[in-house]
């Protein structure tokens, strides 16, 4: 199997909500704001193309689906879809994806499963012959999400997935389709049902874990539903996953995609941090 890290498109969120509680004389330490208190984070996402031929996506980023007034408001750049140039320079379209694993269904995460906006046509859904894996309580609260974080979802896409007969609702370690290699696990501090995936020795994060900023156990976002839960699970998900020997994987550092997991005076840290993956298990 190979495991290839993707650039998806880059986005500008404020720091203060990207850091929670934390103070910005110390996150300002770690990124740096822009005029509108915004910092820059990336959309990764983790091609895996599997032993049997197939190709296998890990998220698809937030996509450049947001009208000209959401795009700015967001900071999403460049206007094109990145991550299908991503996909080409790799030789592949979106056609080709065999599967596409989503964490969560939030829009950062999941619109790049739409194409880019034109003012002439709706966003189409994109991966034609992909199946969608959601875990199964994920899947509900998208389907009904709290007032809270109605707004991190895009209703019409879960119209879209369901119509395609191609979503795949996950609940347990494995699925038949998937396999034995892929191995999932699941948190709720972030939002209700979030999925974590490993591959061999690395481990999909998602928002537990956004970067390598997030890996301090005490740090978590305004973003996240239940912050004291969403502590003590990334506590117990850095403790397993450094016993295992396993790999990070960020979706949202600007600069990292993979780190080993450390202990510096009880304080977990990255080790050996990469800017991209493109490796063989």
């Amino acid at each position: 199997m190979r495991l290839i890290s993707l650039e998806g498109n880059s986005q500008k969120l404020d720091g203060g909500a990207m850091f929670g509680n934390v103070p910005k004389a110390l996150w300002s330490r770690w990124m740096p704001a822009d005029e509108l208190n915004r910092i820059k984070i990336a959309c990764r996402c983790l091609l895996i193309q599997d032993n049997q031929g197939r190709n296998i996506l890990l998220e698809t980023g937030i996509g450049a689906f947001f009208e000209p007034k959401l795009r700015e408001r967001y900071g999403v750049e460049p206007e094109r879809h990145v991550l299908l140039d991503s996909l080409a320079e790799h030789g592949l379209g979106h056609e080709d994806i065999d599967a596409v694993i989503l964490s969560h269904l939030h829009f950062d995460h999941a619109g790049g499963l739409l194409s880019a906006w034109r003012a002439d046509k709706e966003p189409e859904l994109l991966f034609p012959k992909a199946r969608f894996f959601v875990s199964r309580d994920h899947w509900k609260r998208a389907m009904n999400p709290h007032p809270r974080d109605r707004a991190s979802f895009l209703p019409t896409l879960n119209q879209q997935l369901q119509d395609t007969g191609r979503l795949e609702l996950v609940d347990g370690q494995h699925h038949p389709w998937l396999g034995q290699a892929f191995a999932f696990e699941f948190t709720e501090g972030h939002t209700l049902g979030l999925m974590h995936t490993t591959v061999g020795n690395t481990v999909f994060c998602a928002d537990l874990i956004p970067g390598t900023a997030w890996m301090h156990v005490p740090v978590s976002m305004g973003y996240d539903r239940f912050p004291e839960r969403l502590i003590d699970e990334k506590r117990e998900f850095l403790k397993r996953h450094q016993a295992a020997g396993h790999h990070l994987f960020f979706t949202h550092d600007p600069a990292y995609a993979t780190a080993a997991i450390g202990l510096d005076n009880g304080r977990y840290v990255p080790i050996t941090p990469e800017t991209a993956i493109n490796q063989e298990i």
